[in-house]
């Protein structure tokens, strides 16, 4: 028997010895003769070459070429490549591909990803995927010339503004009450809380008055009942944790009714009970919108019962050339549509839908979904286009034949945009929203709005559709921009229809006549403004929307953009289009700076919203990681409309409380660097959190749990000095000075 155990064994190991390897690295950021910016990266694998045709992989859209000429690079669709090598098939232990990148790496999620074989059967099998450091020395990471690392000494500096003075009391709570009155003493009650309805013009206003010998709960709805419970739970006010509790007096109301954070899971998905504790997240910092972004061009994740094909292709991501039974590929995956690992496939049923809907209900957040279109709608055009294929049922096309429009999304696709001329966008959209109203009204949930996204669409998205040109001059439409506003207004009515208010990105409501505005404005519920940018010669996007008559949802990238990366150091996660967003860019997130409204416009700003867009989430605890700490925030700006906390008192809150407390829970969040500096030749180091530990090394190396921990000035030679924080369970990216 053992020795039938050990031969096992031994066929295992072989097994695992012989799987295929791809280690990944940045050769670094240069530039030609002609000053076109570019890097090198380089593949090396190795395992049994023998089996391998292909070696396929996901990588934002960028223009490649071998550097080898004998080795070849093709673009299945933008963002999902294979390479071919004449050492593939072949019994060499090692293969290495070195591919000229135009454009540069500014930070580790701009890698690539997704890697697995195809063999010459069309067989997929996945691979050991690792990348090796991309800090290792200056070139990989400075651009174009250009070094954006964070580096010790200016981090010292800000982590030095952060130092607080200020005693944090048991009533400095994030976001923070709108008042607090003393009354002298300590409760000593038995932790029973009384509760009794008031009138108010703010419909979730809360008195919470904290006597003795009592505690009693006064409330303008439901919903501020909610919040006050809530309130009196996450600050461990009543019971208390034998912290003596001053007596006191508290009002407080937001400044804004809708206060949300959208989160896509749609381009990776995250399961419901995930999403449930993201829905205790919002509830704790007393945010109460979800704003449910579902289905995208990458994937369709919720089940519409009658439209199986949506998540039976639209839901399920591989390695395909067609795309006729499940969509290719995109951002990450081992090649399998049926994996369960990792976040490329996976729906969320009618029924899990349904059951989510209460448990947010009984939170007090309401869920607004997103159904994307006409644009950013590819996943579920394949979907459709795979009914009619199976079904004869062309009822539901989205597209139609003869099309030979030619254009370039922002995602950079070049076939994803639904036809408003046809029927077929209506009938979908129409079967679409009223599963959903089905679904709300089963769960007993309240339905505030469904988005209908409306951005994005490309220009000559229509320039080839027969139908489209055609309706077009009927209509006396003026162009592509009047067929979208067709398309916008047909959904408006079909929503108006439905008693429910449409929601929508900026495009839906800048740009048109004031004939389209007197029409459309009415019907919303909110426009989410992302952009601080001019627009159409009007000023600010935001402004002409709130100047049109529109309700205003400010969503601004470089304040409110959960998904940017927190600093421009490289292994720091997210993307930096719009810049970089920490907790102190969404602190600063003034309205009546964001967009200043007068006599005739005040009132028409109704909310904040944070969006955490996925194309970079590969995980649960990396959601977890771009909400915390910078959803705090979102919440306190969105509750609080003037300002409150400085920076230091903000952050001081957030380690000497919050940190703490979200650890207990076991939620994952972010950690700040240390900062380094030299002074009077001496190396010290410093942490904007007071309990934080400091690792360094002095010899260029990356620090580890195993390195020195910093506890006083160092007087040193080294002429390189990296640092790492360490702080309740998480750590840090890696600090550096040079010297």
């Amino acid at each position: 028997m053992r020795k039938i155990t050990s031969i096992l064994l031994l066929v295992i190991v072989f097994i695992a010895s012989a799987k295929t390897s791809v280690v990944w690295e940045n050769l670094g950021n240069y530039k030609d003769a002609s000053n076109t910016a570019y890097y090198i990266q380089r593949f090396t694998i190795k395992g049994d070459i023998a089996k391998i045709d292909r070696l396929c992989f996901n990588q934002f859209a960028r223009q490649m070429k071998p550097l080898n000429s004998a080795d070849s690079v093709v673009e299945i669709i933008p963002g999902y490549y294979y390479v071919t090598s004449p050492q593939f098939g072949t019994k060499a232990d090692s293969v290495v591909i070195d591919i000229r990148v135009k454009g540069t790496l500014a930070a580790i999620c701009y890698a690539p990803d997704g890697f697995h074989t195809v063999d010459s059967r069309g067989l997929t099998s996945s691979v050991k995927y690792s990348r090796k450091s991309i800090i290792e020395q200056p070139k990989q990471w400075s651009i174009e010339g250009k070094d954006r690392m964070p580096y010790g000494d200016g981090i010292y500096r800000f982590n030095e503004s952060l130092t607080c003075n200020d005693t944090i009391g048991i009533y400095d709570v994030i976001p923070s009450f709108k008042s607090v009155k003393l009354l002298g003493g300590v409760y000593k009650g038995n932790g029973e809380v009384k509760s009794q309805p008031i009138s108010h013009e703010n419909p979730e206003f809360y008195r919470i008055t904290i006597a003795s010998d009592s505690v009693v709960v006064e409330y303008a709805s439901e919903r501020a009942l909610k919040i006050a419970h809530r309130v009196l739970s996450t600050h461990n006010y009543i019971p208390g944790d034998g912290t003596p509790l001053p007596c006191a007096v508290i009002e407080d109301y937001p400044d804004l009714p809708y206060r949300a954070v959208m989160i896509d899971i749609a381009r990776n998905f995250q399961r419901v009970s995930d999403l449930q504790t993201v829905v205790q997240m919002l509830a704790r910092y007393r945010l109460n919108t979800l704003h449910f972004h579902f289905c995208d061009d990458e994937a369709w994740r919720l089940e519409i019962p009658g439209l199986p094909e949506l998540t039976s292709v639209g839901s399920r991501r591989g390695y395909t050339l067609d795309e006729k039974n499940h969509l290719v590929q995109i951002f990450a995956g081992n090649g399998d549509p049926n994996t369960a690992e990792g976040t490329a496939n996976g729906y969320i049923s009618r029924g899990e839908f349904i059951e989510f809907l209460r448990y947010c209900n009984e939170y007090g957040i309401n869920v607004v979904p997103e159904i994307e279109s006409p644009g950013h709608a590819r996943a579920a055009i394949k979907s459709m286009e795979a009914r009619y294929r199976n079904t004869g049922d062309a009822s539901y096309r989205l597209i139609e034949d003869g099309d030979t429009s030619r254009y370039t999304s922002a995602q950079a696709f070049h076939d994803n945009v639904m036809n408003p001329a046809l029927p077929g966008p209506y009938k979908f959209m129409e079967k679409v929203i009223d599963e959903i109203i089905a679904m709300y009204r089963e769960a007993d949930a309240p339905l505030t709005a469904i988005h209908i996204g409306g951005d994005e669409v490309p220009r000559g998205a229509w320039n080839g559709a027969p139908s489209a040109l055609a309706l077009i001059e009927k209509e006396n439409l003026g162009g592509e921009k009047g067929l979208h506003a067709y398309f916008v207004r047909q959904l408006a009515k079909i929503l108006s229809q439905r008693g429910v208010k449409m929601n929508g990105w900026q495009e839906i409501a800048v740009g048109h006549t004031n004939e389209y505005n007197t029409e459309i404005a009415p019907l919303v519920g909110g426009v989410n403004c992302w952009s601080t940018l001019p627009s159409h010669g009007h000023g600010g996007v935001t402004r002409e929307a709130v100047n049109a008559g529109y309700p205003i949802i400010l969503s601004n990238v470089n304040h409110f953009y959960l998904d940017m990366m927190y600093n421009y150091h490289p292994l720091e996660k997210g993307l930096n289009w719009g810049g970089t967003v920490d907790e102190f860019n969404s602190l600063a997130g003034y309205p009546a700076q964001l967009c200043p409204t007068d006599s005739t416009t005040k009132g028409r700003i109704v909310g904040i919203s944070g969006h955490v867009f996925a194309e970079t989430m590969r995980s649960f605890p990396q959601l977890q990681s771009f909400l915390l700490p910078k959803m705090l925030g979102l919440a306190e700006r969105a509750w609080n409309n003037s300002a409150t906390y400085t920076p230091a008192k903000f952050n001081s809150i957030i380690s000497n409380k919050e940190l703490p407390r979200l650890a207990l829970r076991g939620w994952n969040f972010h950690l700040r660097q240390p900062g380094i500096v030299t002074e009077d030749g001496m190396i010290k180091m410093n942490s904007p959190y007071s309990d934080a530990i400091i690792r360094y090394t002095l010899d260029g190396s990356e620090p580890s749990l195993k390195s020195p921990i910093y506890t006083g000035p160092i007087n040193t030679d080294a002429t390189e000095i990296r640092a790492r924080l360490y702080y309740l369970g998480q750590e840090s990216v890696t600090t550096i000075l040079f010297r």
